[in-house]
C-alpha cells in the first residue's frame, strides 16, 4: 500500500463538527504526542455480545458489535484487522433496525466511523464522507477526548504513529467504542 495523504480531498464541514485534515500534523496542545504518551490512556474494552449482528460469531474476534463500556475522558485502544473493517464510536442510542441510516456506523448523527475497506477509506458522521491517508498497517489507534471533543484516529507502526484523521465536536453522552468486520479484526491487549 501506498501513503496517499498528499490526495486526501479537503476536508468537509458538517454541522456536527469540525474536520481536522490529515495534513495538519499539528496535534491540539493537550494532545499526547507519541504512542508511549497514548498508552498513558489505554482502556481495556470488551465487547458486547448483546449487541452483536446476528450472524456474528462471537469469540476472539467479533461483524458490528459495541464494547459494554460507555467512555468518557481521555482514552485510547488499538484494533488489530484483517480485511475491512469500520472502527468507530457510537451513542448507546445507535438503532438496531434494518433502515441502514438507522444503525449503519457513520451515516448519522449518533456515530463516527473510520472506514477501511478494501476499495475505499474514509472517515464518515452524519452521511458524511472524508478521505483519509491510506492505512500502511493492519492496526488503527484510536484516541478520544470525550471533555475536548476531539477523536483522533492513526496508523500504527511498530512504535510510530500517522495521523489518519482528528474530529474535533462536542459529544453529548458516553461513547461506546464498535467494530464492523469483514474479515477479522480484535482489541489489542496493551497491558
Amino acid at each position: 500500500m501506498e501513503d496517499r495523504a498528499g490526495d486526501a480531498s479537503p476536508p468537509l464541514e458538517p454541522a456536527q463538527g469540525r474536520q481536522v485534515p490529515p495534513s495538519n500534523d499539528t496535534p491540539p496542545r493537550d494532545e499526547p504526542q507519541t504512542r508511549e504518551d497514548l498508552l498513558l490512556y489505554y482502556r481495556h474494552l470488551s465487547l458486547d455480545p448483546n449487541t452483536a449482528y446476528r450472524e456474528l460469531l462471537l469469540s476472539e474476534s467479533n461483524r458490528k458489535v459495541l464494547c459494554t463500556e460507555g467512555l468518557s475522558g481521555r482514552c485510547y485502544w488499538e484494533v488489530e484487522f484483517e480485511g475491512s473493517v469500520e472502527v468507530a464510536v457510537a451513542y448507546k442510542g445507535l438503532g438496531r433496525s434494518d433502515y441502514y441510516h438507522e444503525c449503519a456506523f457513520g451515516c448519522n448523527d449518533k456515530s463516527w466511523s473510520l472506514d477501511l475497506n478494501v476499495n475505499s477509506e474514509c472517515f464518515r458522521h452524519n452521511d458524511q464522507e472524508t478521505s483519509v491517508p491510506e492505512s500502511r498497517s493492519s492496526t488503527v489507534g484510536v484516541y478520544l477526548d470525550y471533555e475536548a471533543g476531539s477523536l483522533t484516529h492513526y496508523c500504527v507502526c511498530d512504535t510510530t504513529l500517522q495521523l489518519m484523521h482528528r474530529v474535533e465536536t462536542t459529544f453529548t453522552e458516553p461513547l461506546y467504542p464498535g467494530l464492523w468486520v469483514a474479515g477479522s479484526a480484535r482489541l489489542c491487549d496493551l497491558e
